[in-house]
């Protein structure tokens, strides 16, 4: 059911070796990738992902404006903020665009994927209630 993670990034080859990390290292697959801020918002309403990956220096308008954008088009999205000026968004300015995570890109891609996990992993997963559901069922079923 999962929509999957828009990657945004102005720099293809960015773009190629994350999706290539998401899709090899995670569960997850990517739905869409977007080159500036206002390509996402458009990627953002078709492809209604579950999570953005976004970088904060984008041509035309930055991350931190198309965050704003996004969280009006697609209000339930988690966006990643992944960029290499980690160090100048700070907590408050992270909650002041609504942004579920600052991530710098000096930092280790496997950090990247823990963030991903941790956000996109619900606390009880579909598979859990389904394999519930079916020992129910098994056991209802079941002569006594």
């Amino acid at each position: 059911m999962s929509n999957g993670i828009l990657i945004v990034d102005d720099n293809a080859n960015i773009r190629h070796l994350l999706r290539m990390f998401i899709e090899s290292s995670t569960s997850f697959k990517v739905c869409g990738e977007a080159e500036n801020g206002a390509e996402a918002i458009e990627k953002a309403k078709k492809l209604q992902p579950n999570l953005i990956l976004l970088d904060l220096t984008l041509p035309g308008m930055s991350g931190t404006e198309a965050s704003s954008v996004l969280r009006l088009v697609a209000p339930h999205v988690k966006i990643i903020l992944f960029t290499m000026h980690a160090d100048g968004v700070n907590q408050s300015l992270a909650s002041i665009f609504r942004l579920d995570r600052v991530i710098s890109k000096a930092d280790s891609i496997s950090t990247l994927g823990e963030h991903i996990k941790a956000l996109l992993t619900p606390v009880n997963g579909p598979t859990r209630r389904d394999d519930v559901t079916e020992a129910n069922t098994t056991n209802r079923d079941r002569p006594s």
